[in-house]
């Protein structure tokens, strides 16, 4: 599969890049080759080969830590410099009627 400038345009349109014709041409290059090494995956034979659960081939364990607040009692700290304050919390202006 090969893509022309005028599909490269239009993938830059839906990602909402702006580019020229320089940036086109380069774009065009680089893309063709990506779906070149895709399309060269695709002939791997891959029956047999099990899939890796988790994105590791090694299994890893995540620590788990306690679940509880460290940091609580500070909001005199963390509202310091709020523009606006309303008791212990951020004072915003209202926005929904």
């Amino acid at each position: 599969m090969s893509l022309d400038a005028a599909t490269v345009r239009r993938v830059a349109n839906l990602a909402r890049l702006r580019l020229d014709e320089t940036e086109v041409e380069k774009l065009q290059t680089e893309l063709n080759g990506i779906l070149g090494w895709i399309e060269q995956l695709q002939t791997v034979d891959t029956d047999g080969v099990e899939p890796m659960a988790g994105g590791s081939p090694v299994p890893v364990a995540l620590p788990w830590r306690q679940d509880a607040v460290t940091d609580g009692g500070q909001a005199d700290a963390v509202l310091r410099n709020a523009p606006d304050r309303e008791g212990e919390y951020f004072g915003v202006p209202k926005v929904v009627e």
